[in-house]
């Protein structure tokens, strides 16, 4: 079952380093921390992940024996928690109305058998609370405080029926969410119209050519580069 045992903790560093020195202690799969707080949370590409005090979902939970689908498994899984509306921006961000509400990280030792899945809601942020960098992008369910813990158990539900299905369902579930497919988007390699995601969860690109290519990992924006 996930979500048991559970730490708590009132404010921390990041819920996924304390739930990676579980996990290496032999903290069973399911096994989760939580935080009201977070200082140091982290995101993709080495950002920071900004956790106002009681407002936002920081939570880091142990899975042993994970599907490779992982970050694809967990997007699909935050998004029905987060209701009709969520859409996907590949891989794992989940966006509301074109603004990420949650992040997820997967970081672990797969060939030890484990990985600490780190996902960050923000429940019930005000947006004049976050960072100024993060005020055009970033955005909020706009729930109550008293409704964190209530998502979090709709979250846990959600997130263990995703790791139960076959990855051609999670696909299917994924792409039916997708916010980049028919958009052009743009990487450091550059620039084309996203045509979804293949069978490995890569995202495949349509470019001015005609011709395709797929994405393993790395930041897609839509539209062009910033500053290009």
């Amino acid at each position: 079952m996930l979500g048991l045992p559970r730490l708590h903790l009132r404010v921390t560093d990041s819920t996924s380093t304390r739930a990676k020195e579980l996990a290496l202690a032999g903290a069973p799969h399911g096994a989760l921390v939580t935080a009201a707080g977070q200082t140091a949370g982290r995101g993709r590409q080495g950002r920071s992940w900004t956790t106002p005090p009681g407002a936002a979902l920081a939570m880091s939970v142990v899975l042993r024996d994970t599907p490779p689908l992982l970050p694809l498994v967990a997007a699909v899984a935050v998004a029905q928690a987060c209701g009709a509306a969520a859409r996907i921006k590949w891989p794992n961000d989940v966006l509301v109305d074109g603004r990420k509400v949650a992040g997820i990280l997967a970081e672990g030792r797969p060939h030890e058998g484990w990985t600490v899945l780190g996902i960050g809601v923000n429940v019930a942020v005000d947006p004049a609370d976050l960072p100024l960098e993060l005020r055009e992008s970033a955005g909020t369910l706009g729930r109550g405080a008293a409704d964190v813990e209530p998502f979090l158990s709709t979250l846990l539900v959600a997130l263990d029926h995703a790791l139960a299905l076959p990855a051609a369902t999670v696909l299917d579930v994924w792409r039916s969410r997708d916010a980049l497919v028919g958009r052009e988007v743009a990487w450091a390699g550059g620039t084309g119209v996203a045509a979804g995601v293949d069978e490995e969860g890569r995202l495949v690109v349509r470019l001015v050519d005609g011709s395709v290519t797929v994405l393993q990992a790395g930041e897609v924006h839509l539209g062009r580069l910033p500053g290009a």
